[in-house]
């Protein structure tokens, strides 16, 4: 493997750690109807574009297990979701769509809403709480939208490393 995907991957993880860090400081990003964004997401998302099947899917599996140990909720369920997506993305990007701004909207707010809405019926409605369209609204609603507004963002800076740390052809 070559000194430019080592560092491109490195890179990746570096940009995974900091917005781990970003989402988890209190007070740090501004709450929305009183919740923050869930940074992650949208990052790991738009790295499967770029990126080829098996490494998509660790970094998918490495920010799922952030997302888990900051939430506190059972560890390994955002690992898979994201693992099992982030692969499905990249095997996508690779044989059946372009990978634009618009690809890249279209799958965060498919990729976030089906991470969400899984997380709320396995957190919430199976769990068997009294009230849990309550909890969708007030809680996954809000926050789905503030964390899909962060992809323009995610989707520029992993498609600038794509592009300038891309291995030379030979």
């Amino acid at each position: 493997m070559s000194r430019v995907r080592w560092f491109r991957y490195f890179s990746y993880c570096l940009e995974i750690l900091v917005l781990f860090m970003l989402q988890e400081t209190p007070g740090l990003i501004p709450e929305a109807f009183g919740q923050r964004p869930v940074f992650l997401i949208p990052a790991v998302l738009c790295i499967a574009l770029f990126e080829n099947e098996l490494p998509a899917m660790a970094f998918g599996a490495l920010a799922g297990l952030l997302i888990d140990s900051g939430i506190s909720g059972v560890l390994g369920f955002h690992g898979l979701m994201l693992a099992v997506c982030c692969y499905f993305i990249s095997a996508m990007a690779a044989n059946l769509i372009r990978t634009n701004f618009l690809t890249a909207l279209l799958v965060c707010a498919v990729g976030s809403t089906l991470v969400m809405v899984l997380q709320w019926v396995f957190y919430f409605w199976l769990a068997g709480y009294e009230f849990p369209d309550y909890a969708f609204v007030n809680y996954y609603l809000p926050r789905l939208a503030y964390t899909f507004i962060w992809t323009p963002v995610t989707y520029y800076f992993n498609r600038a490393l794509a592009l300038f740390l891309r291995p030379r052809e030979e």
